[in-house]
């Protein structure tokens, strides 16, 4: 036994306390909002979060605002209803495993969050779609920001790469950081690439989900179509560089798209026959269309 307790009290000096306990993990949307602050990034980076701020992203749960919307409807008429194995009778029912059909990819950082979170999250989109502009506020706080981008997302090899640490940022060099809370920059092999927006403007339904879906199927185009078309643009190239709209990120949705919009050809022929009875003529129009997509990936998507 004194061998036993020897052996322990060795352990628990050569180790932290904390390495044995899972990290605290936020209870609310306020918490939530808290742990992914970027608020300090706008000193350095005013110009890019001002764009980022404009953006979709910045409120990734509300969106066109159709996101809303849609998840309101996966809560109410999916688990409530449809997904009669969800076990989801009423919002208190809900977990974090359940919302990730949709926050998975609308709110990554809700892997660091409680099911009170999930739940808070579910009855907003609910209120919000309602026209509750309290709950709209509430969504607003958190969102896709230079933290998910940035480090969450910013490896995905993870067998090669690791895991994103803590107080790092990653971007396209590695050295010193003048943030106080984010001291290290490091090189994310993946930061120019299209791999980056992939991981959510994805391929398809996510089949390690419970209840597999995906609305976003951009990717999946863009490698499938696109790529081997010839083309060799990234995500990047087009909804960032080529038109200078920065971390505004505009997608086909948005009004300002119309000066930098998605292109699409649009070529038509029509032929007709005469109606000459005597002769047995039916009167016939064949109209043909021909629509062609200058985008990178199929549109409209989602």
């Amino acid at each position: 036994m004194r061998v036993f307790k020897l052996i322990l009290a060795v352990l628990f000096i050569a180790v932290p306390l904390t390495a044995f306990a899972a990290e605290k993990k936020a209870n609310s949307i306020d918490e939530l909002a808290k742990m992914y602050d970027v608020s300090s990034c706008k000193a350095c980076h005013a110009k890019i979060y001002e764009e980022w701020e404009k953006s979709y992203h910045a409120a990734s749960l509300i969106g066109s605002p159709r996101t809303m919307a849609t998840i309101a409807s996966a809560v109410k008429d999916g688990m409530m209803k449809e997904w009669t194995k969800s076990g989801v009778k009423k919002v208190e029912d809900i977990k974090v495993e359940h919302m990730l059909s949709c926050l998975k990819c609308h709110l990554p950082q809700i892997k660091d969050a409680t099911d009170a979170v999930a739940q808070e999250i579910a009855k907003a989109a609910i209120d919000g779609a309602a026209g509750d502009e309290d709950a709209r506020a509430k969504l607003k706080k958190v969102g896709i920001n230079c933290l998910v981008c940035h480090n969450t997302k910013a490896l995905v090899h993870k067998w090669v790469d690791g895991e994103p640490e803590k107080g790092v940022v990653y971007g396209n060099k590695d050295g010193a950081h003048a943030d106080p809370k984010y001291k290290s920059m490091k090189k994310s092999p993946i930061m120019k690439e299209s791999i980056l927006c992939g991981q959510c403007h994805g391929l398809g339904p996510n089949f390690d989900l419970a209840n597999p879906t995906q609305c976003a199927t951009q990717y999946g185009s863009y490698l499938h179509a696109y790529v081997p078309s010839g083309g060799s643009e990234t995500c990047q190239d087009c909804h960032m560089h080529k038109h200078k709209t920065g971390h505004f990120m505009p997608a086909y949705r948005d009004p300002s798209q119309a000066k930098s919009a998605v292109k699409v050809d649009v070529d038509t022929k029509a032929y007709y026959t005469f109606y000459a009875p005597a002769k047995g003529h039916i009167p016939t129009a064949v109209l043909t269309v021909k629509m062609i997509s200058n985008a990178g990936h199929r549109i409209p998507d989602g």
